[in-house]
């Protein structure tokens, strides 16, 4: 499908706000991207944008990462074991994905963000242990829950940072700053993963993805700079983290249920 100049236009300010989502809460992006790219660009093919969407964030990921790394938030054997054991998650996934019905994709993605909305609110008040690191003890815990993630995420075409960020938590008790600078290492492995494996089934609009990425290089700088700010008050940067996915996931809800039902 051939897009227009507008629809480029809305791809960039589409790629900003995401690059701004990653930069913040070190997930969210992928939630956005997809159905911005649907809903508000007006591409038809849902694994077209789950395609495009996972090369985009995957790029604005490393973009966010490096601003993230010179923060000094970034956790990088926590983060290069968890990406490793989820690069096989995402391939296993993203080939299951490519078999599903689009709009079934898209209603299940809703369902999974509401449910991780919800546990991101229960432990919004978790701080974490600051100097927690990835050792012989927690790597088994590392892995297994970077393999899982990288399942889930690859089967939906996201990054996964949504789903990263709690694992990470949950796995090595790092604070939420950490996680999410952490985060963006399996962000960018898994997203990299998910869209070589859709573009070999020529699922990727290569104009639109950088357009997108063009504009979340910008939006990454400022979303990595709100991102320390806010973690100065504690429990507001989940609290932001989850808002944003339960609003993203019900009107995803509303749009993908109604295609169902049309169509059913």
């Amino acid at each position: 499908m051939m897009l227009d100049t507008v629809q480029y236009l809305l791809g960039a300010g589409s790629g900003g706000l995401v690059g701004f989502t990653l930069g913040l809460v070190g997930g969210g992006g992928s939630i956005l991207a997809v159905p911005l790219m649907v809903y508000l660009v007006g591409v038809r093919n849902p694994h077209v944008a789950i395609g495009t969407s996972a090369l985009a964030v995957a790029v604005n990921a490393l973009t966010g990462l490096v601003n993230h790394a010179q923060a000094h938030t970034v956790k990088w054997r926590c983060g290069g074991l968890y990406a490793a054991a989820g690069i096989v998650g995402a391939l296993a996934g993203s080939t299951l994905g490519k078999a599903v019905n689009g709009q079934n994709l898209l209603f299940l993605f809703a369902l999974l963000m509401l449910v991780i909305g919800g546990v991101m609110l229960r432990g919004r008040h978790n701080t974490g242990v600051p100097g927690a690191q990835c050792n012989r003890e927690n790597a088994p815990k590392v892995l297994g829950f970077g393999l899982g993630t990288g399942l889930f995420s690859g089967f939906f075409g996201i990054g996964g940072g949504f789903l990263i960020v709690p694992g990470l938590m949950a796995s090595t008790q790092m604070p939420m700053l950490n996680a999410v600078g952490t985060s963006l290492v399996a962000v960018a492995a898994f997203g990299l993963t998910t869209a070589l494996n859709y573009a070999f089934s020529g699922m990727v609009d290569w104009g639109l993805a950088l357009v997108f990425i063009l504009g979340g290089i910008v939006g990454g700088v400022l979303g990595a700079a709100s991102a320390r700010r806010l973690a100065a008050e504690r429990g507001r940067l989940t609290t932001v983290f989850a808002v944003l996915v339960f609003a993203v996931a019900l009107y995803m809800l509303w749009r993908s249920g109604a295609s169902l039902l049309h169509t059913a």
